[in-house]
């Protein structure tokens, strides 16, 4: 692996072996692309739907990718993380499937139907209080215990794993122009700037703005580390890891931020056009879209749909104001 400064950040060619490592586990989701879509955007886009990978969302490539990394070292036993959700039931999957367990830390506001799948995949749940230093402490003392920890967004590994879905995107539209991704923590944006570096494609990210950690980290130049986040978007609300945000700073061209109203109208608009209940933090990327045709008005356009793990009661009640019972 490359290392430009005391981090060790993945290339492109870890996340090829990425891609070989996760091939017979994970799912090459499809690429949706709609005309109505385009003319209700104003551009070309081109939908990587991992909302259809394995565990519903993204986060299987890269706790894929984590395990198996473990296993080829020779480190046996359990695995621990911290998550929201969907990378809690990334890694129980993962873990099992390599005949280990996952135990997971889970903010004690976490969304029933995430705990309910960490659970269904294998893992152990360990609830927590709903904040970042919470959820660090409890994490410490799984490790103190004995488990391996496995960063649910700060670890080369998991990057180069997140990384394979926009490699397989741009194999299916290799003409892209630009491509966006949701930023939480920022594995799946800092791999999709390390995968697509040299075919010139430009990286934007999409923030909740009750979440906007990373880009008022990139305004002041330094992580931000003492934000609260407020929005809908659960998937999106941990502060951006320390090699994640070296990646955004030094490749991405812009985060770009969106309310609440916004991510519940673009939930809507997908379900309209492409028959997909995805979650709030998904719909981000759409909504970043439609605010910005300045940006996006005309080009050819991938987007990484990142997950849908959302009840359809749940879906029905956040979009309602937004047309979502039309």
């Amino acid at each position: 692996m490359t290392c430009p400064t005391e981090l060790d950040i993945p290339d492109i060619a870890d996340i090829h072996l990425a891609h070989a490592r996760i091939r017979s586990k994970a799912r090459v989701t499809p690429v949706i692309n709609d005309p109505d879509l385009d003319e209700a955007v104003a551009c070309h886009l081109y939908c990587k739907c991992e909302n259809l990978q394995r565990t519903g969302a993204f986060k299987f490539r890269g706790a894929c990718n984590a395990v198996a990394r473990l296993a080829e070292n020779g480190r046996g036993g359990d695995v621990a993380t911290h998550s929201s959700g969907n990378h809690g039931a990334a890694l129980a999957l993962a873990a099992r499937l390599d005949g280990r367990r996952a135990h997971v830390v889970m903010p004690e506001d976490s969304s029933p139907m995430k705990v309910e799948a960490v659970r269904r995949y294998g893992g152990q749940v360990h609830f927590c209080a709903p904040t970042n230093a919470a959820r660090a402490a409890a994490l410490e003392q799984l490790v103190r215990e004995g488990m391996i920890p496995v960063h649910p967004y700060d670890d080369p590994a998991i990057i180069a794993g997140q990384g394979t879905a926009a490699l397989e995107l741009e194999q299916v539209v290799p003409s892209l122009e630009m491509v966006i991704t949701p930023v939480g923590g920022g594995g799946l944006i800092a791999g999709t700037a390390i995968a697509t570096g040299a075919w010139g494609v430009t990286v934007y990210g999409a923030e909740p703005a009750g979440a906007a950690d990373t880009a008022a980290s990139l305004e002041r130049g330094e992580i931000v580390d003492d934000f609260h986040p407020r929005t809908i978007a659960d998937g999106l609300r941990a502060i951006v890891g320390k090699r994640n945000f070296q990646v955004i700073r030094d490749r991405v061209k812009a985060v770009l931020t969106v309310s609440d109203d916004d991510i519940r109208a673009s939930m809507v608009l997908a379900w309209r056009h492409l028959k997909l209940l995805i979650e709030p933090s998904s719909a981000t990327v759409l909504a970043a879209i439609r605010n910005h045709p300045e940006l996006f008005a005309g080009r050819k356009v991938g987007a990484i749909i990142s997950g849908g793990n959302i009840h359809p009661a749940g879906w029905l009640e956040l979009t309602r104001t937004a047309g979502g019972g039309d």
